[in-house]
């Protein structure tokens, strides 16, 4: 090979002017303000990806189920939750919450309880949120939305129990995946129609009138009452399950690449 011809692979080297080394400067201990950086910030970014994968890739198809933590035991939901996560264990699979209490305490108490893996992906907040005894694999993240990535990644549907703000940003995050064709034949199951009838009436009226969503986008998610009929309806869905081009799908179209 001719010297014109030569390629240079990976990184540029330059000396210094001083002679100091890469190594020698690396060595030196500087002033810890760097940590409070933002390229620092994405390294640690990338750490909680690294953990998150490493933690989750080797575990069974799994159901993340969501729902309000400010239940206690008494409350009608919490037995429903517990029940779900019992139903989904004796599927055969694992079952993934936010790791803290109410319906996700319930929702792994019954996954344990019924023999499957139990799995926490718990939040850093302002306030104490500890993991609830009834995980088995617990994994505690900085940044929601490496935390959300998660629960999408390595689930193959969601169940979501009556919540707030939170639940409901897991619950748009996961219908905008599927209108826009990020994933596909992804089961959502909305849990208690008395909570969710008032959110699919607004749907219908006036978002679906005014022509904010399509009548196909209604059929995204399943309303239900009986946690004998979730593994069920999951099972039918995944069943159809095939490789697709996302614009193949009848509820992606060219209008929603904006995810509007």
């Amino acid at each position: 090979m001719t010297r014109r011809n030569r390629m240079r692979r990976g990184r540029i080297t330059t000396t210094q002017a001083s002679g100091a080394t890469e190594d020698a400067f690396l060595l030196q201990r500087r002033d810890p303000a760097f940590v409070d950086t933002d390229p620092w910030r994405v390294l640690r970014i990338l750490s909680e990806f690294v953990e998150g994968f490493d933690a989750l890739a080797s575990i069974p198809p799994a159901v993340s189920v969501f729902g309000s933590a400010r239940i206690d035991s008494e409350d009608p939901f919490y037995e429903a939750a517990r029940e779900v996560g019992a139903e989904l264990a004796r599927a055969g699979l694992a079952v993934i919450t936010g790791g803290g209490p109410g319906v996700m305490e319930a929702a792994n108490r019954g996954c344990r309880e019924a023999g499957g893996l139990s799995i926490g992906c718990n939040i850093e907040l302002p306030f104490e949120q500890g993991m609830n005894e009834y995980v088995d694999l617990g994994i505690d993240f900085r940044y929601f939305f490496v935390r959300k990535m998660m629960f999408v990644k390595y689930a193959e549907a969601f169940v979501v129990f009556p919540g707030g703000f939170g639940t409901l940003d897991e619950l748009f995050e996961a219908l905008t995946l599927i209108q826009t064709g990020k994933v596909h034949h992804f089961p959502v199951v909305l849990f208690g129609s008395s909570f969710w009838s008032g959110l699919a009436d607004w749907l219908r009226q006036p978002v679906l009138a005014e022509g904010k969503i399509g009548p196909e986008d209604m059929e995204l998610f399943h309303v239900s009452d009986d946690p004998a009929e979730v593994v069920p309806h999951i099972r039918d869905v995944l069943a159809r399950k095939r490789p697709v081009e996302p614009k193949e799908l009848a509820h992606v179209q060219p209008e929603k690449a904006d995810a509007e």
